[in-house]
């Protein structure tokens, strides 16, 4: 087996953990990760060799880029406070606790290199975690905090852990020039990310038809995450503003197709990159032992276990006074998303589980310095990471639902109800309130139009049932049983339509752009 058909039996994986991981109660991720370490025991798999430098932006931009579509700029306005405790202060606690740990622990270790494991083992993972409090029905908070502080957090980690890189690499290290570097990397990557999604949209807006603007979309996160690299920026910082900057301008309300057929496509992306990089964790971790310049395992698994051990520790500590404080400090009136009590603290914390951005920074460690050397005990800390990545995603990834199950935390229902009631309302308001317009403006016959004001109200109602009264409700569960039944007849008919356009495929003589096109049309009927 070479490399090649090792990426495409870790793409296969991915595919099949998702389903795989809902019938056996199993987050995909962790499903993963154990396939990976089942394949590195087969002897005809080989070592995964990837070149450290290509890690970052072949797997960072996409699942950044990704994650950013499930949240939106209001989000990180009305958060910040939590995000700074979580993403910013947090990191460079954890980072800074981890390489007091490993520095007295290693010996012979460079603090920049101790600085460096820090920054990688500091970022919970948002793909992991967020994976499984969805399935929980957790507080939709505690899920937004979670993907705001793994944006946020991963952007923070990366900045140190180059800083950190450069001053092991160089052999240099200030703390003025490491302040300044920063705020450059930061700035460079807010101005590259906001002028790559901004030409970006306008390239959009031209171009038109949805594949090619999802094809765009593929490749502006790393446009954005080169820019920015080459100016000298932060790669993930552009990428996160381009994402927001697109999200927050980019919606068309009227491109249902492209809305439709470009979350699915980024849900499959947000798969195949996740899933590989979790079999890489398996996959590695077991090519790892023995191969860590002749130290014992025992003392190596010691180490990751003190490791992993201030990780979990340090942000339990953190957490509870800086939610406390965030609290204190925010309005009861503030729409921010905090947690609303000990039990949901205690799930945040317990769901701060490590994975893909670990992964990524651990391999992308340098493997020689700027003088020729090799990077001084790179394979001690690609070991330790990968423990604490494993160690965390199995542990805290299989006993967070019983955790939740405990503690009865459990969503508002009320609230996204409520939430759902309001939109609904507002939908069908401004239905309505636009087809008055247009019967005034275009003298529609009223007969159809009491047809179409009947179905705009009843779209409402479909879409939030406690618009109605309870004659109403009931009504609409005949009718809507009714619609059920034409629905399920109309797809029978529509299926016998698809089948006989694609059996006409294979009779000679027949163009099979003809039947494409003819089959898009029904495709596109059937979603209405």
């Amino acid at each position: 087996m070479d490399q090649f058909v090792l990426l495409l039996a870790l793409l296969l994986g991915a595919v099949v953990a998702v389903p795989a991981g809902e019938r056996l109660g199993v987050p995909p991720p962790v499903l993963m990760t154990l396939g990976g370490i089942v394949l590195a025991l087969l002897p005809f798999v080989p070592n995964v060799e990837v070149p450290p430098e290509l890690i970052l932006p072949v797997v960072l931009p996409p699942l950044l880029y990704a994650a950013v579509q499930r949240t939106s700029w209001r989000q990180f306005a009305a958060n910040w406070q939590p995000i700074v405790l979580l993403a910013v202060a947090l990191v460079f606690v954890t980072a800074a606790a981890v390489a007091a740990v490993v520095d007295a622990l290693v010996p012979g270790l460079p603090l920049a290199a101790a600085v460096a494991l820090g920054a990688l083992v500091a970022p919970p993972d948002p793909v992991a975690a967020t994976a499984i409090a969805g399935r929980l029905g957790l507080p939709r908070r505690l899920v937004s905090i979670l993907e705001g502080e793994g944006l946020f957090n991963d952007v923070t980690a990366i900045v140190l852990y180059n800083v950190a890189i450069a001053a092991a690499v160089t052999g240099t290290f200030s703390v003025p020039g490491a302040l300044g570097r920063l705020a450059l990397s930061a700035g460079v990557a807010v101005a590259a990310g906001l002028a790559v999604g901004w030409a970006g949209g306008r390239l959009a807006d031209r171009i038109g038809g949805s594949e090619a603007q999802i094809g765009l979309s593929l490749i502006l996160p790393f446009v954005g995450y080169a820019v920015a690299e080459q100016l000298h920026g932060s790669g993930v910082l552009a990428v996160l503003t381009t994402a927001l900057y697109l999200t927050s301008t980019g919606n068309d309300a009227d491109d249902v197709l492209g809305r439709l057929a470009g979350g699915s496509f980024w849900q499959v992306v947000d798969m195949l990159v996740t899933g590989v990089a979790f079999g890489l964790i398996g996959l590695e971790l077991h090519h790892l032992f023995g191969q860590e310049d002749g130290r014992p395992a025992a003392e190596l698994l010691r180490w990751s276990a003190a490791v992993t051990g201030v990780v979990v520790a340090v942000r339990l500590l953190w957490l509870l006074p800086a939610a406390w404080l965030a609290q204190k400090a925010r309005p009861a009136v503030d729409d921010a998303d905090l947690p609303a009590t000990w039990r949901e603290t205690i799930v945040m914390w317990w769901s701060g589980m490590r994975g893909v951005a670990s992964v990524a920074l651990a391999l992308a460690i340098p493997r020689e310095t700027d003088g020729g050397a090799a990077f001084p005990e790179r394979s001690v800390l690609v070991f330790i990471a990968f423990v604490v990545v494993f160690v965390t995603l199995l542990v805290q990834g299989l006993t967070l639902p019983w955790l939740v199950r405990r503690l009865g935390v459990k969503g508002d229902t009320a609230a996204e109800r409520s939430l759902e009631r309001d939109l609904a309302r507002r939908a069908a308001e401004a239905g309505l309130r636009r087809l008055r317009e247009l019967q005034e403006a275009e003298d529609l016959p009223d007969e159809p139009v009491d047809a179409l004001e009947r179905r705009v109200r009843y779209l409402g109602t479909r879409l939030s049932p406690d618009l109605a009264d309870d004659e109403r409700r009931q009504a609409f569960a005949h009718r809507a049983e009714q619609v059920r039944r034409l629905r399920r007849v109309e797809r029978e008919v529509m299926s016998a339509a698809r089948r006989a356009v694609l059996s006409a495929r294979n009779e000679p003589g027949t163009d099979p752009e003809v039947v494409d096109r003819l089959l898009y049309q029904l495709d596109v009927r059937s979603l209405h």
